[in-house]
This record gives C-alpha cells, sequence and structure tokens, in this order.
C-alpha cells in the first residue's frame, strides 16, 4: 500500500507496526507502561531497532511486569547490561526500575491517569506533511511534568509525545495516510 506515512519506509517490521499497533488507542495500563519504558529507550536512537529488539526486551524484562522490576536490584542492572539483545543503558535500565516503583505507588489508574491528559480521547491532528507534525506539544510537556513529579524518568516532553503517538493518545497519521481516519 503505498498511501502510508513515509516514515515506515518499506522495513516488514516497520510497515506492520505502522500499520496494526502505532496510533492505535491503548487503553491497558500495563500495556501503556511497557510503551513509555521502550520509547524512552529509543531515545536517541532509531524506533526501528527498538522494534527489532522488543521481544529480546520482553524476555529480558519479564514480560513488563512492574511488580517484579520494582524490586530488581544492582545485580538485576548489571545482569541487563550483560544482555546483548537489549539497549544496554545503565541510565535507562535504572529508570526502569525507578518507573515501575513510580507505576505501583500511583494512587490513580495509570491508563486513566495518562489518558485524562487528552480528556479520555484520541486527538485527531490533520497534518499533511511529516514536516507538519511536531516533536513535542504543551500536552506531552503536562504529561512529562506530571509523570516526573510522580517519580518517573526517562521521560521528557519528545519522549512522551512519541509515547502519545504510539498510544493512540495523538494520532498523528497524515491526511494522505490509510490510516487516517478522515480517509474513506
Amino acid at each position: 500500500m503505498s498511501d502510508r506515512c513515509p516514515w515506515c519506509g518499506t522495513d516488514p517490521i516497520y510497515v506492520a507496526y505502522h500499520d496494526t499497533e502505532w496510533g492505535i488507542p491503548e487503553y491497558d495500563a500495563r500495556a501503556l507502561w511497557e510503551k513509555l519504558i521502550l520509547d524512552g529507550f529509543q531515545a536517541g536512537l532509531s524506533w526501528l531497532t527498538i522494534l527489532k529488539k522488543r521481544p529480546a526486551f520482553r524476555e529480558a524484562f519479564e514480560g513488563f511486569e512492574p511488580e517484579r522490576i520494582a524490586g530488581w536490584a544492582p545485580g538485576d542492572v548489571d545482569r541487563l547490561l550483560g544482555n546483548a539483545g537489549i539497549v544496554r543503558h545503565r541510565g535507562k535500565i535504572e529508570a526502569t526500575i525507578m518507573n515501575a516503583r513510580a507505576f505501583l505507588e500511583m494512587n490513580e489508574a495509570f491508563d486513566t491517569f495518562v489518558w485524562s491528559h487528552v480528556d479520555g480521547a484520541p486527538q485527531v491532528n490533520r497534518f499533511a506533511t511529516m514536516a507538519d507534525v511536531p516533536t513535542q506539544t504543551t500536552t506531552s510537556d503536562a504529561l512529562s511534568k506530571a509523570l516526573k513529579a510522580r517519580g518517573f524518568r526517562f521521560c521528557g516532553p519528545t519522549i512522551v509525545y512519541a509515547w502519545m503517538e504510539a498510544c493512540g493518545m495523538v494520532n498523528d497519521h497524515l491526511t494522505t495516510c490509510f490510516r487516517h481516519p478522515d480517509r474513506p
């Protein structure tokens, strides 16, 4: 299909991600948390790198179960630093442990909390070109600050905006893309 967003190119993994996952609203708290963690690991790298490593991440991080990860110790960080299947970055691994603890400490449900920043419904943008798509917004800035206030790390406004796109909190499929809701 030639009428998709150009950022995914022709790599089959990227195309499948674009066509079946990116921009689809995600409401499951644990799945939202996993995607936030992966977007944090993506910082400074290509998203395709993370997609290719996602199965290894899921194995190394025990299915992204926050209850397990929250109890990890320095030895677990060292173990992950030796895992060539994932992005080996001490700060990002340590942030994942802190983020698991922050996730578990939240009084309100994580899904309700994050979706409240877009009034509970996807924000549909109508961008014609990739140059029109922002890398952050006032909403991603506010959500980033709210997450950081609750103890989350590696969640700046640019990471948060990419995560919001991935989770369908904002729909940034171009108006020329078959996945844009205005397309017939």
